[in-house]
């Protein structure tokens, strides 16, 4: 161990390593995080989501941690707001062969 290259290696890779995880992983999650917390503080009446589980409904309620969300017309139910995985805008062009305009 007497070597000076030797000495670099052992302690420039562990080094090299933690700088790649956190660009190649930490970095690009917590990029993706911030973005669906603004997502969800930006949740607003009359928005049209989509659940992690699948489930497409729209906002009736925003409430601070959770949203009421109508699946059906008429059936109403609380979700936790950090189930929201994508928020679809009123403005999207409906299915053709949907019958709702």
């Amino acid at each position: 161990m007497n070597d000076p290259n030797a000495l670099i290696q052992v302690i420039g890779m562990p080094i090299l390593l933690i700088v790649l995880f956190y660009f190649l992983m930490i970095r690009p999650q917590q990029r993706r995080m911030k973005q669906h917390q603004a997502m969800l503080a930006a949740l607003k009446r009359g928005d049209q989501v989509v659940l992690s589980s699948g489930m497409i409904g729209k906002v009736v309620r925003v409430e601070d941690k959770e949203v009421g969300l109508e699946i059906a017309t008429g059936v109403t139910v609380k979700v936790v707001k950090g189930m929201i995985s994508d928020v679809r805008s009123r403005g999207e062009p409906a299915p053709a062969n949907d019958s709702k305009a």
